[in-house]
């Protein structure tokens, strides 16, 4: 991940660097020095690099670094030939609004290929292309339901998708609207990068976030005003919101709990998300929902395989607190959507209780 950027001489000097020890110095995109990976990291570096000015001349530069993970914080101090340039210290704020350099790419020498990509490009940000899929959506789910449950349906996608949309743009990121998907949901893009596990799992879960205050209102509707279609749309919602926090990529679910793994740094840590693992699938069989459970479970244990790939990740990971902030935040969640489920699926009407029947299949 992109560590560090700042000017050095008139151009950009670029730090990339991961968990692992491994950090790699660009000045101007062009490699001037590296460290290699290490099982034992240390939390202070010295890059040294000599740089060629326009004149031919060589300068030496020293980038000396203290770097510790979690909480993040790096100091820096920039010399040249010994006169020190530049010094400064980031934290977790600066990382999530820093710019991302962009590496510049080889262009495809297949002319198909590259008129391919553009016609891709030109697919993706044409806005008619929003109304051609939301049309397609309404098409298809009035074909398989009817046109009142799939305008509802896509009522719940779309506030679904708004909350990511809200979340993208509370880290200053550009969006690129909503895009609904036939028989696959709903798509929320952007085309900037995130940098922060935090970032990751705030966008994630604003979705399911937005979805369970829309099933809440709807519930509250229908306990004022008896109308069903109210009760169908909370019931519905919800098993819709809760499908997607299961923890399977690329799943919402699945980007919260792997930023959460990702981000404990030692086999206490690891043991404590277990814990926390089977116990949600416990109080899922509990309260008669196995289908969840199972799902919960198999999610769990590919996460927890995967969590030996940690080092290599390229966002800055949560520190201790966020990561007990998003683990609350995900159980809270779900909790509430099984909430509004459960209660629903007491009413004694079969169609209300069709979600916590599939829940506990």
């Amino acid at each position: 991940m992109q560590l560090l950027r700042i000017d050095c001489l008139g151009k950009i000097l670029r730090l990339e660097g991961s968990m692992s020890g491994w950090q790699a110095l660009y000045w101007d995109n062009q490699l001037v020095s590296q460290i290699p990976a290490s099982a034992d990291p240390a939390e202070s570096t010295e890059h040294r690099f000599a740089l060629m000015t326009g004149s031919g001349e060589e300068i030496e530069c020293v980038l000396t670094l203290s770097l510790t993970w979690q909480p993040f914080n790096l100091e820096y101090e920039l010399a040249v030939e010994d006169q020190k340039l530049g010094s400064g210290e980031l934290v977790e704020k600066d990382i999530e609004t820093q710019v991302v350099e962009n590496v510049v790419k080889q262009p495809n020498k297949i002319s198909i290929l590259g008129m391919a990509s553009l016609g891709l490009k030109l697919f993706k940000s044409a806005k008619v292309i929003k109304v051609l899929f939301a049309a397609g959506s309404l098409a298809a789910y009035s074909w398989l339901f009817s046109f009142e449950f799939a305008l509802a349906l896509i009522l719940c996608l779309v506030f679904h998708e708004y909350g990511h949309v809200r979340a993208m743009k509370r880290f200053g990121l550009k969006t690129k609207g909503i895009y609904l998907v036939p028989f696959l949901g709903g798509l929320a893009l952007s085309d900037d990068r995130i940098n922060t596990r935090w970032q990751d799992v705030y966008i994630s879960i604003m979705g399911p976030v937005f979805g369970l205050f829309l099933s809440l209102v709807a519930l509250v509707l229908y306990w004022l005003t008896d109308i069903e279609v109210l009760a169908g749309i909370a019931a519905f919602n919800a098993l819709l919101n809760l499908f997607n926090l299961l923890p399977v990529l690329p799943l919402d679910g699945g980007h919260v709990l792997k930023s959460i793994a990702f981000s404990v740094n030692s086999v206490f840590g690891l043991v404590i998300c277990v814990i926390g693992a089977v116990a949600g699938v416990v109080i899922s069989y509990y309260f008669g929902m196995a289908l969840l459970g199972f799902l919960l479970a198999v999610g769990s244990i590919e996460i927890v395989l995967e969590w030996k790939h940690r080092h290599s990740s390229q966002l800055l990971p949560l520190a201790r607190y966020g990561q007990v902030v998003s683990a609350l935040w995900y159980f809270a969640t779900v909790g509430g959507l099984c909430w509004v489920i459960w209660i629903l699926g007491q009413q004694g009407n079969s169609a209300l209780a069709l979600p916590l029947q599939i829940l506990g299949s």
